[in-house]
């Protein structure tokens, strides 16, 4: 396959955004910086996409089968992410019906002075290994990454303990990366009293290996993964699966809940989502420039909490009451109190847009990031 086929340019191009993006996301500069413990999380979610992308490279070295959402999110269609999950689960099994990399070449060498034709059959092999093994390792964006655990603290006006909690899913319909993060405050007695000191402070003599996977209330945890499993459908607004949380679990008080949407993402001459971006992206000279990255940043949180009423014929839990900004269309229609809209782009690509005068309505209403030497420049 030559190094210049739409195949390999996509495939570098979105290797290099999300190489920019993890750039992004560690330098104390960017808006996720100051939440040092939710830039961390998303991260993790990006190098899970370097991960699947590499072993879809992999994939394509043995069968031709990949598709991309062209005309709409720019990554992969579903359909790609469940036949990778489904290869990590069957990878041991399936690397022990083929030959260990040595012998593979010894046969490939033997066929070669034998026949001298090239072994393509054992060549597929070869790749087809080579894939398995990347897969083995699971480090991938699954079709849900399961909720885990990475904070652990009190609110001393409550005396409950909190947790930040954060989980990854890749949607069926918009097929886009979707990484959640929330801090959830746990009512639960037998929790509160293990972990919430009578001053409330969280009691240091109580060890917690973070990051735990799962929720870190034991008796809650299986039951939130399935929660997750539930409402993390991209079509749901944050304010519904906050709501949804704070109904389906009368101890957990969801305070703020993030999500962020990685996506769309532009390639010159593969995505076709916007003509504007995609014709000026053509005329890039370097196709490893030629590209364009967006995310979206939600957020919903909780103004004010209705106390729980107890009485003798009928009781009611604690409930959030959350807050939507209705003063800005944007955020009303996406049910969230505040959102962020984001774009990062190849300092060669931006100089393209510059230039053709459509700077302004490419990027209104998003902060602009731009990738120049392994550095990025906010801002502009």
């Amino acid at each position: 396959m030559p190094d210049d086929s739409p195949v390999d340019r996509y495939f570098a191009s979105i290797h290099a955004a999300l190489e920019g993006l993890d750039v992004f996301l560690r330098d104390d500069r960017s808006p996720l910086y100051k939440h040092g413990l939710v830039a961390q999380a998303v991260t993790e979610y990006v190098e899970r996409l370097e991960a699947s992308f590499t072993c879809w490279r992999h994939h394509l070295d043995y069968a031709k089968s990949f598709r991309i959402s062209r005309a709409e999110s720019g990554f992969p269609v579903f359909q790609n992410v469940l036949e990778l999950e489904n290869d990590r689960m069957t990878a041991k099994a399936r690397l022990a019906e083929i030959p260990a990399p040595d012998a593979l070449r010894e046969e490939m060498a033997d066929f070669i002075l034998r026949h001298k034709a090239f072994p393509r059959d054992l060549q597929q092999s070869m790749a087809e290994r080579l894939y398995l093994e990347h897969v083995q390792e699971g480090h991938v964006f699954s079709p849900l990454v399961l909720p885990e655990t990475i904070k652990v603290s009190v609110n001393p006006k409550t005396m409950r303990p909190f947790y930040l909690v954060h989980w990854g899913a890749f949607d069926g319909v918009s097929n886009l990366p979707l990484v959640y993060t929330a801090m959830i405050e746990d009512s639960s007695p037998d929790i509160v009293k293990m972990l919430v000191t009578e001053d409330g402070k969280l009691d240091t003599s109580v060890e917690i290996p973070l990051p735990v996977g799962g929720l870190l209330n034991p008796k809650l945890a299986r039951e939130f993964d399935a929660f997750a499993e539930r409402n993390s459908a991209y079509s749901l607004s944050p304010s519904t699966i906050a709501t949804n949380m704070d109904r389906d679990f009368d101890e957990l008080h969801p305070k703020q809940l993030r999500r962020i949407v990685l996506g769309p993402f532009y390639s010159a001459g593969i995505t076709e989502h916007n003509k504007r971006v995609n014709d000026v992206l053509e005329k890039v000279a370097n196709p490893a420039n030629a590209w364009l990255l967006t995310w979206t940043i939600q957020d919903i949180y909780s103004k004010s909490e209705k106390p729980a009423r107890k009485g003798i014929w009928s009781s009611e839990p604690a409930r959030e009451e959350f807050h939507i900004e209705t003063d800005d269309l944007d955020a009303a229609r996406m049910g969230v109190s505040a959102y962020e809209k984001h774009a990062l782009i190849p300092h060669e690509a931006y100089q393209a847009l510059y230039a053709a005068g459509e700077t302004e309505a490419v990027f209104a209403g998003y902060q602009t990031h731009i990738i120049s030497g392994g550095e990025v420049i906010s801002d502009v």
